[in-house]
């Protein structure tokens, strides 16, 4: 088996192993609510796109909870994360 470098930093397992842990901090609460989030995707620059599922994707409060709440879990983890965006997030 060969060992493949990360061609950029959102790539490395370890990274997604640390967001997944991060998130599994903070998925039971979202799962009281009837919703949770998936990582979709850790960007060049480090931004964590997630997919809000469930009632997640449809709150009127989801775009406060992604802020206050994911954003803030993963940044305080993992200091490196710049962003996290939600890809299927309404506008309201």
């Amino acid at each position: 088996m060969e060992n493949v470098t990360p061609t950029h930093p959102g790539q490395d397992p370890e990274l997604h192993r640390q967001v997944e842990e991060a998130l599994d901090t903070i998925r039971p609460y979202l799962m009281a609510d009837g919703g949770s989030v998936r990582v979709a995707d850790i960007t060049e620059d480090l931004v964590v796109e997630l997919e809000l599922m469930g009632a997640c994707g449809t709150c009127p409060m989801s775009t406060m909870t992604l802020r206050a709440g994911i954003e803030q879990a993963l940044k305080r983890s993992i200091p490196q994360i710049t962003r996290v965006e939600a890809i299927n997030a309404t506008p309201y």
